[in-house]
């Protein structure tokens, strides 16, 4: 199996992962249960946590494998794994503006992939790392100011 091959499959895996954490999430979040921290003492939240770290591990092996443009795209076919997912799994009827939106989703990702094109790959040298670490705390910075500043939960 090539690398590209293995990337997508990780990929694929990956997102999979992701849809079955959210599935379970949200079902331990519709259970309703008030206490505090009530979470933390369900085992099924618990799963949900390991199929989102799974998930995040094959994502992050995937792009050793295979470049930016093809695992990261592949990763939004989460959305699209949970609709059958969470009908199979937990007897979610989806209605056709879900399923229209699923398809929407893939023809686009299917588009995005066409038009992707592979060039040589090349890292950040020092200064560009700097500006980068700079202007992503600056931006987590404001994004913290501006939320202080609208006071509510």
């Amino acid at each position: 199996m090539s690398s590209l091959a293995f990337s997508v499959l990780l990929s694929l895996v990956s997102a999979v992962a992701y849809a079955a954490g959210a599935i379970v999430q949200e079902r331990v979040a519709a259970a309703g249960d008030s206490r505090p921290y009530a979470p933390l003492r369900n085992g099924a939240w618990w799963v949900a946590v390991a199929l989102n770290g799974v998930g995040a591990v094959l994502h992050v092996v995937a792009l050793a494998y295979g470049p930016l443009s093809l695992v990261q795209p592949l990763g939004a076919l989460t959305i699209v794994f949970a609709l059958p997912m969470a009908a199979l799994f937990v007897h979610r009827r989806a209605g056709r503006t879900a399923w229209r939106g699923a398809v929407m989703a893939t023809v686009g990702l299917a588009g995005l992939l066409a038009l992707t094109g592979s060039t040589g790959s090349r890292t950040l040298a020092g200064p560009e790392q700097f500006a980068l670490a700079t202007g992503t705390a600056a931006a987590v910075l404001v994004l913290l100011v501006l939320a202080k500043g609208f006071h509510r939960p």
